[in-house]
C-alpha cells in the first residue's frame, strides 16, 4: 500500500495544526504563570511595605513578637494559596494536553483503521491470519493507551488528595501554632 502525496501531505498539514494548538495551550499556561507571579510579586512588595512600616513603629520587644506573630499565619496562607494555583494552572494544562492527545490518537485510530480495511480488502486470497494479525495489533494499541491514560488520570486524582490532605494539615499546624503565639504574647 502505497501513500500519495496529497496523502503525505495532509497528514503533515494534521500535524502542524496539532503542534501549533499544542503551542497555543503551552503558552496560555505560561501567560497565566507569569499573571500570577506579577500578581504576587506586586502584593508581597505592597505588604513588604506595610511591614516595613509597621516594624519602623515597634517601640519595644512585646510590640515587635506580636507583629512578627501577626505576619506567620497570613504569610502561610498565601504560601498555600500559591500552591494551589500553580497546581490547578499545572492540572488544567495537564488536562488540556492529555485531551488533545486523545483527540489525535482516535484520529489516528480512525486513519489506521480505514488503511487496515483498505488494505483487506486487497488482501490476497489466504491471507486471513496476517489480517486478523493486524486488527489484533491496532486493538492491543488502544487497549494499553487507554489503560494508560487510565492510569495517569488516576495517579493526578491521588496527588490532588494527596495535596489537598497536606495543605489542610499545614494550615492546621499554622493556625494552632498562631493561637499559641498568641496566647504567649497576651500572657506578657
Amino acid at each position: 500500500m502505497k501513500l500519495t502525496p496529497e496523502q503525505i501531505a495532509a497528514a503533515q498539514k494534521a500535524n502542524l495544526e496539532t503542534l501549533s494548538g499544542l503551542t497555543n495551550q503551552a503558552l496560555q499556561s505560561i501567560e497565566k504563570l507569569i499573571e500570577l507571579n506579577m500578581h504576587i510579586a506586586k502584593q508581597s512588595l505592597s505588604e513588604s511595605m506595610s511591614s516595613a512600616k509597621k516594624a519602623l513603629e515597634v517601640k519595644d520587644i512585646q510590640q515587635l513578637l506580636a507583629h512578627q506573630a501577626e505576619a506567620v499565619q497570613p504569610m502561610a496562607e498565601k504560601i498555600m494559596a500559591y500552591s494551589r494555583h500553580l497546581y490547578e494552572l499545572a492540572h488544567e494544562t495537564q488536562a488540556s494536553f492529555t485531551k488533545s492527545a486523545e483527540k489525535e490518537f482516535q484520529a489516528g485510530q480512525r486513519k489506521m483503521n480505514a488503511l487496515v480495511e483498505d488494505w483487506t480488502k486487497a488482501a490476497p486470497a489466504g491471507s486471513d491470519a496476517a489480517v486478523h494479525a493486524m486488527k489484533h495489533a491496532i486493538t492491543s494499541a488502544a487497549n494499553v493507551f487507554e489503560t494508560s491514560q487510565k492510569a495517569v488520570k488516576h495517579a493526578v486524582e491521588v496527588a490532588q488528595t494527596n495535596m489537598n490532605h497536606a495543605a489542610s494539615a499545614v494550615e492546621t499546624k499554622v493556625q494552632s501554632g498562631n493561637k499559641t503565639v498568641s496566647k504567649k504574647n497576651n500572657k506578657k
